[in-house]
């Protein structure tokens, strides 16, 4: 059952994959093997990635059918042993693409070979190997120095020696806190985020809009600024660019125009405002679920994330409405994860990141991959810690040093609600912010955070001004 669910998330990723993969890539030569091999240890680890995420929702929803169905025969192979291999499987998985795999793909993608041996595969292989190795030379001398530093004696030092049992974990505690560190960052941007991406992919309805007009308007708008580029000297290099952003603006205009022209009555006039209010009720049930969490915390200790304590996979259901419930967390559960997702590539830091259809270069791939892969990783955590889900954190995921941690756990829920809260306030305020700078006349001092106030233009005598 495992395997066939692994193959299933490894044949989806692949084709995810190879969607963003650049086609110029792909010779026949020693280049064409590395990066075949770099693009099979990437599905890998995107199929971990998609099986981290759905541990939770395939935990909860085992538990529900079990409940439903507590004799039926053909649920016999639904059981508290398999969701325990999924998670320790996850788990296992997840530490081998994190330090070995991924590590592996990078420096065998960068490798040349050593100088004074004969080139390729191998020579490449040897080099890469040389470079894992003093990787994880530095890495562990790195967490020594840490211990000597934070915890001098004995007992944590010779802990250290012993790699399985204690340093791969205690690794992984830390990439994992980052990792939830990373989504407290992410997710509340995306929860903001999702109203504008979801806007810009669905058709907004025409209320007191002429769209004929409007296509009119803009047709005209486009032939002149045709013609204008049309009569340039090609001399006059600045302007010619400038023409050509304003024509492709121009046309995606059109174009966006033309969209919503053809869009049916019950396309414009239902779905957007349903989806947009349907985004408002998840984002407020998620906010009100971390404030209850944090009443839990300060009155109930058994609300702190520790692992599994709970009474076992099919024996009671861990939502107050049963199924609905546990439907209703599963919705949260994904939800969040798009978000993250969404706020991760438009931070500042990762915009450039974002991958491009048919367009990125494996190093690239590599790079999103392992930035998944910890998102992913992490949601499990989080959406435990944030009490989105009452399921207790099985297999290492409950082992986590920091999940027993009473002010870390209760500051975690405290910045979620917060910067949640600030984030939708700021972007459902930002409209009303912009007409109260244009009435007091100060919208030319460029104070609202519209990019196109940024941009450059070109003077009057030619040279570039930037604000």
């Amino acid at each position: 059952i495992c395997f066939l669910l692994f193959a299933v998330l490894y044949i989806v990723s692949y084709f995810i994959i190879t969607r963003y993969k650049r086609k110029a890539d792909e010779q026949e030569d020693e280049d064409a093997i590395v990066n075949r091999i770099s693009l099979f240890l990437s599905t890998f680890t995107l199929a971990v990635s998609a099986g981290a995420v759905l541990l939770l929702p395939f935990s909860i929803i085992s538990n529900e059918i079990l409940l439903s169905f507590p004799q039926n025969y053909y649920m016999q192979w639904l059981n508290g042993s398999l969701i325990h291999g999924l998670w320790n499987l996850a788990s296992l998985f997840s530490n081998l693409c994190l330090f070995v795999l991924m590590p592996f793909a990078f420096f065998f993608l960068e490798s040349e070979g050593f100088a004074g041996l004969k080139k390729g595969i191998r020579a490449r292989i040897l080099e890469t190997l040389v470079m894992l190795i003093l990787l994880a030379l530095l890495i562990l001398g790195i967490v020594w120095v840490a211990s000597a530093l934070i915890d001098n004696d004995a007992a944590s030092m010779e802990s250290l020696y012993d790699l399985w049992e204690f340093y791969l974990p205690y690794l992984y505690s830390c990439i994992s806190l980052m990792g939830c560190l990373l989504l407290l960052l992410c997710t509340p941007v995306g929860l903001s985020r999702m109203f504008t991406v979801m806007g810009q992919l669905l058709v907004k309805p025409t209320i007191l809009e002429d769209l004929d007009e409007q296509m009119y308007i803009i047709t005209l708008e486009e032939e002149a600024i045709q013609r204008k580029l049309n009569g340039v000297s090609s001399a006059v290099e600045y302007q010619t660019v400038e023409l050509e952003r304003e024509l492709e603006k121009v046309k995606s205009k059109k174009t966006n125009l033309e969209r919503r022209k053809k869009a049916s009555a019950w396309e414009r006039n239902l779905v957007y405002p349903a989806v947009m209010i349907l985004l408002l009720i998840e984002t407020s049930i998620s906010v009100l679920l971390v404030a209850l969490n944090i009443l839990y915390l300060l009155v109930d200790e058994t609300a702190m994330p520790k692992g599994s304590g709970g009474p076992g996979i099919g024996n009671a259901s861990l939502s107050t409405f049963g199924f609905v419930g546990a439907a209703l967390e599963i919705i949260l559960i994904f939800y969040l994860m798009v978000s993250s997702v969404v706020g991760f590539y438009s931070l500042r830091f990762f915009e450039n990141f974002t991958p491009r259809k048919d367009d990125t270069t494996m190093t690239k791939i590599i790079g999103n991959c392992v930035s998944i892969l910890v998102l992913s990783s992490a949601l499990p955590v989080m959406s435990r810690t944030l009490g989105i889900t009452r399921f207790d954190l099985l297999g290492d995921f409950g082992r986590f040093n920091w999940l027993g941690n009473f002010y870390i756990v209760l500051s975690y829920n405290l910045l979620f609600a917060i910067m949640t809260t600030l984030c939708l306030v700021r972007k459902f305020t930002s409209a009303v912010r912009e007409e109260l700078l244009k009435a007091l006349g100060l919208d030319k001092l460029h104070l609202s955070n519209n990019p196109r106030d940024s941009e450059t233009k070109p003077s009057a005598n030619g040279h570039q001004k930037t604000l």
